[in-house]
């Protein structure tokens, strides 16, 4: 990378502007439930392709610096830095999240943004794959808030072998 578009990827990050890659429309130009759906369609796949590709620079440009990640299993994480350095720490390299075709719904949070329900599996690709499969249900809301959509809360519960 060079120097001059990793000081602008920086400051972006910084001051919380919104990365190109976001494409997605604002909270007041969307019309209707059709259109919330994919906009969140869109900004999940944007999430896990970020996690998916340990890029964690565009996963930063993605979630609040509030987060809080609520987990069945794990408890809670407060803070983005905390989440992605478990993200850097446990999942980079070793897991590969994929959304259950059919499971997505959006729902509008007047003012506010979104919530996305939804259930994913977690697949294990790599060197260390053992063959299971993990699914489980997830919430996250969506705010939309300076020109950008950022998730601010994740529970993810109900974790168990897929079927």
């Amino acid at each position: 990378m060079n120097m001059v578009l990793g000081l602008t990827l920086m400051a972006a990050l910084g001051m919380g502007i919104p990365m190109q890659g976001q494409a997605v429309p604002a909270l007041d130009a969307i019309k209707n439930e059709q259109e919330l759906t994919g906009v969140v369609a869109e900004l999940d796949k944007q999430l896990f392709d970020a996690y998916n590709n340990c890029d964690l620079a565009r996963m930063s440009s993605l979630v609040a610096d509030d987060l809080e990640f609520y987990h069945d299993k794990t408890g809670l994480t407060v803070g983005k830095q905390p989440f992605l350095d478990a993200i850097k720490n446990n999942i980079c390299g070793k897991v590969q999240r994929k959304l259950v075709e059919g499971t997505l719904e959006a729902h509008p949070l007047h003012g506010y943004g979104a919530v996305e329900i939804g259930v994913h599996r977690f697949y294990h690709p790599y060197a260390q794959d053992h063959g299971e499969v993990g699914e489980a249900k997830f919430i996250h809301l969506w705010r939309y808030k300076d020109g950008a959509w950022k998730v601010t809360r994740v529970i993810s519960y109900d974790h168990e072998a897929a079927k």
